[in-house]
This record gives structure tokens, C-alpha cells and sequence, in this order.
């Protein structure tokens, strides 16, 4: 079932479209010294966007030091954006029954987009 729920989120809900924004912004953000550790947590973000059913993340493990400075940075200049595109998009999936699911994926992502520092994704059994 994962399977097919993911092809459907990648040509549906929008999987394709916000994982090649990742991407291209984890690109840019590479392109500089200072930016690579938040084109790396685009990369990750990018792969949870692209396939989110039957992946969660966990963020259990005590945060490190340099966590704390990088995750405020990024919600203060991305994190805060990203979340309120997700819960938009969340928003207009759960209008329909069909698209719940898809609107629990963009929930997800968003709670995710706030702090992506120290957190692992890791595959749900």
C-alpha cells in the first residue's frame, strides 16, 4: 500500500514539485561555505517530500550544541515560510475525503520544516 501511496503523493499531492524545490534549494545553498549544513537539511527534507508514506522522523536523541544556533537561523529566515506552504497545502487537500492522507503528509513536513536540525528520518515498520 506504501508503494502505491507514494506514486499517488509524488503525482498528486504535490511530492514531485516540493522535492525539486528542495532540491533546487539545497543546490543554491551549497554553493557557499556557510549555507552547505542547510542545503543538507533541504536534501533530507527533499527526500522525505519526495516519498513521506512509511517514513517518520525522530527527534529523541538530545539535540547537539551547534543544533540549537542553526535551527533558530532557519526558522527565522525559512522555516516559518516552509511551514506555512505545507499547512496551506494541507489545507486544501483535507477539503476531500481522497486527499486526508495527503494532508497528514503535508502536516508532517511542515512540523518538520520548523527544525530539521538533529532530527533523523528513519523508515516506520
Amino acid at each position: 500500500m506504501r508503494p502505491l501511496l507514494n506514486l499517488l503523493w509524488a503525482v498528486l499531492g504535490g511530492g514531485i514539485v516540493t522535492a525539486l524545490e528542495y532540491v533546487l534549494a539545497g543546490l543554491v545553498l551549497c554553493l557557499t561555505i556557510v549555507g552547505i549544513p542547510f542545503g543538507l537539511q533541504c536534501f533530507k527534507l527533499a527526500g522525505l517530500a519526495l516519498f513521506p508514506f512509511g517514513k517518520d522522523f525522530d527527534d529523541s536523541r538530545p539535540r547537539g550544541v551547534t543544533n540549537l544556533p542553526l535551527n533558530i537561523i532557519w526558522f527565522l529566515l525559512a522555516g516559518v515560510w516552509i511551514c506555512i506552504t505545507h499547512l496551506t497545502l494541507a489545507l486544501g487537500l483535507a477539503v476531500s475525503i481522497i486527499g486526508i492522507p495527503f494532508a497528514l503528509q503535508h502536516v508532517k513536513l511542515a512540523m518538520l520544516a520548523l527544525m530539521p536540525f538533529g532530527v533523523t528520518v528513519r523508515e516506520v515498520r
